[in-house]
């Protein structure tokens, strides 16, 4: 399979609507978390609410064109979403970084980065989305800042990034670190 460049996503933008950010804590190093934040064809073995994620185009970062469906749990009841990103895998930073290029967050700018806790032992995660909202007339910007982000984003956010985590310190663990 031939790979395409890697996507240069850039700084996180500012000045967006929706400014949605959850934070999180691995008792892992932050090489660890990483490479199971950036490893997304194997999410959905470590977190029960993704459905699926499948890399349309392979980047040499290896990130690339990505398609993600996780469902968003309300009770017993799971809501289906769906996307496509672009991605971007920084090493160097390190971090994650997506573009929604397709999907109803169409727009939205993701980035998975890392603070080191206790002297590199464990790790701060941030995970941020940014987004003005769907192109809807009227209603896009208050469906994104009321209900998008808020039930959705941060509803999905949150256990992707509890799911890695734990995953993260299982290997750490295994690992020796």
């Amino acid at each position: 399979m031939m790979m395409r460049p890697p996507y240069a996503l850039g700084p996180m933008p500012t000045g967006r609507r929706l400014v949605q950010v959850d934070l999180g804590e691995a008792d892992a190093p932050i090489a660890v978390m990483h490479r199971f934040a950036a490893d997304v064809e194997r999410w959905p073995e470590h977190l029960a609410h993704y459905r699926f994620v499948r890399f349309r185009e392979r980047a040499t970062d290896g990130g690339g064109l990505v398609e993600m469906s996780a469902n968003r749990p309300f009770g017993p009841v799971g809501w289906p979403t769906w996307w496509l990103s672009e991605m971007e895998v920084r090493p160097d930073v390190p971090c994650v970084r997506f573009r929604h290029v397709g999907g109803v967050t169409t727009g939205m700018d993701v980035e998975w980065r890392y603070e080191p806790l206790e002297g590199g032992r464990r790790t701060r995660i941030v995970l941020e989305h940014v987004w003005d909202g769907p192109r809807w007339p009227l209603i896009g910007p208050v469906a994104a800042t009321m209900v998008i982000g808020p039930v959705f984003v941060h509803g999905i956010a949150i256990r992707t990034m509890a799911g890695l985590a734990a995953a993260a310190v299982r290997a750490a663990r295994t690992e020796g670190r």
